[in-house]
């Protein structure tokens, strides 16, 4: 039984047809209008008022019932949900009402209190679960094979300028929380205080900053660049839960700033060490795409797109595609 004669109702009526698989068959419905409501509707009776429901519960045959009305309306029906609870007859409510385009809704509980969760961003505790074991176990395993390599890149940046081996930055991780951010030193001491100087040399069009050949680069740090090889420091990101292997960049706090509303649901998921941008052109795209590119991963996210992005980083490593 649908309550509600309008346009949410016959659009409910309607996906039910067409999903059959559901075996739910509509008996009719219940209009909220006294006065100058339809007979049929979608050819389905109009079998009264919603205030005959439990007249109607004791002549038919009715599993369901589906509460397709508005708000304000609902606020009326709470001796009828309690009718249907008490002959324990499944209620469902069309909550359609509520203005969202990208969130996923799903229901929770807190002590007996229901909760209706409008989310952007994945949910699946054991799919999520996967993932940050996955992290763990990687991270912990790449930081002891690749600690070899750690003490060669940290001999070399030592030899070729003063300045720590270790450069950090303060980023924004989830939902905009800071966390101190780990890469190779790849510049000279202080290149942050010459930043504004190189200004009219930025490529990209929003507020970050690339340029091509950087003079404030080290000459080992050009190496590491191209390689991305002083990402590795990252490592440790993702071992303390910072980071993950996939995810969209970490952004420094001020660009954070300036991010318009739509780009700040990038930071609704963890940063990782690659992503869409990095298999998608890099430094070749521009800012909105790079943005966009972020909220393509985090709508469609699952851990086969995170294993096929960590394969598709592979070759754009190797062939330093998009680096500067």
């Amino acid at each position: 039984m649908i309550v509600g004669t309008e346009e949410r109702a016959l659009a409910l009526a309607q996906n039910i047809e067409r999903h059959k698989d559901l075996g739910l068959r509509i008996i009719g419905f219940l209009s909220i209008a006294e006065e100058n409501h339809p007979r049929k509707l979608n050819g389905y009776p109009v079998l009264g008022l919603a205030t005959d429901l439990p007249r109607i519960l004791e002549s038919e045959v009715v599993d369901e019932v589906i509460f397709a009305i508005s708000q304000e309306e609902l606020k009326t029906m709470e001796g009828l949900f309690l009718l249907c609870e008490e002959r324990g007859i499944t209620t469902r409510i069309a909550i359609n009402f509520f203005p969202h385009i990208i969130a996923k809704t799903h229901l929770e509980e807190l002590d007996g209190v229901p909760l209706l969760t409008f989310s952007t961003t994945p949910k699946n505790e054991l799919l999520l679960f996967l993932r940050r074991f996955f992290d763990l176990v990687g991270s912990l395993s790449l930081l002891v094979i690749l600690s070899p390599l750690f003490c060669l890149i940290t001999l070399l940046i030592r030899l070729d300028s003063p300045g720590p081996v270790i450069y950090r930055q303060i980023r924004s991780g989830v939902n905009g929380r800071k966390f101190a951010f780990y890469k190779f030193r790849s510049m000279v001491e202080r290149a942050e205080e010459r930043q504004e100087a190189l200004a009219a040399y930025n490529l990209m069009n929003g507020p970050v900053f690339k340029m091509r050949n950087d003079p404030r680069i080290t000459r080992v740090g050009r190496f590491l660049r191209k390689t991305s090889l002083d990402e590795l420091p990252q490592l440790i990101n993702v071992l303390k839960g910072d980071m993950s292997f996939v995810g969209p960049r970490p952004p420094i706090p001020e660009e954070v700033e300036k991010y318009e509303g739509w780009q700040r649901r990038r930071l609704s998921m963890k940063p990782g060490i690659t992503g869409l941008w990095q298999v998608s052109g890099r430094n070749q795209i521009d800012f909105d795409q790079w943005m966009k590119l972020d909220l393509e991963y985090i709508d469609n996210w699952s851990l086969w797109l995170d294993f096929k992005i960590i394969l598709k980083t592979i070759p754009v490593v190797l062939m330093g595609k998009g680096a500067m």
